[in-house]
């Protein structure tokens, strides 16, 4: 069972429990309003499901794992990676609460090594869209630069967005 340790957090396997967390990170106005319209709860619940399957390096799905505070055991977030053509595309999404606490840098930092030491995985993208900042600082804490922008790639909230495309090159 994959288990990565930080300084600060655990990140493991989502499990059926963690429905609730997933739900709310993928509902709340201030989590997705740079990133996505809120899905009907079915297709929040697909993603869900689709994220408990077994991961390898050779799956079509992604790995999905729940952030959680060493210390105390608290849940607040999730991170993973989906990996194609031996790229992986990284993500993360973290309840409002633990906003700028280096939460996500971390949780990231702690997936890429693992990912680079244990996977042989050395090529990361991250996808971000047009104003979401925060993110942008997260992936150049972690060592990502921008590589590409796509001009309105997609809506939320009724306006057209730019994505912003970051690589890593790693090990």
């Amino acid at each position: 069972m994959i288990n990565i340790e930080t300084n600060r957090l655990i990140l493991s396997p989502l499990q059926q429990q963690h429905w609730p967390l997933f739900l709310r990170l993928h509902t709340e106005a201030q989590i997705v309003a740079l990133c996505f319209d809120v899905p009907p709860q079915d297709i929040i619940r697909q993603k869900f499901n689709a994220r408990l399957k077994p991961w390898t390096p050779d799956s079509d799905n992604w790995l999905g794992l729940v952030v959680a505070d060493r210390a105390t055991g608290a849940e607040f977030g999730v991170t993973g990676l989906q990996l194609q053509d031996g790229v992986a595309e990284v993500g993360y999404l973290f309840l409002p609460e633990f906003y700028g606490k280096g939460y996500a840098a971390e949780s990231l930092q702690g997936l890429i090594d693992w990912a680079t030491d244990t996977q042989q995985i050395n090529r990361y993208q991250a996808l971000v869209t047009e104003g979401n900042a925060a993110s942008e600082k997260v992936l150049t804490k972690c060592g990502f630069a921008l590589q590409s922008i796509i001009a309105n790639a997609h809506c939320i909230g009724g306006n057209y967005f730019s994505d912003h495309i970051y690589r890593l090159d790693a090990g």
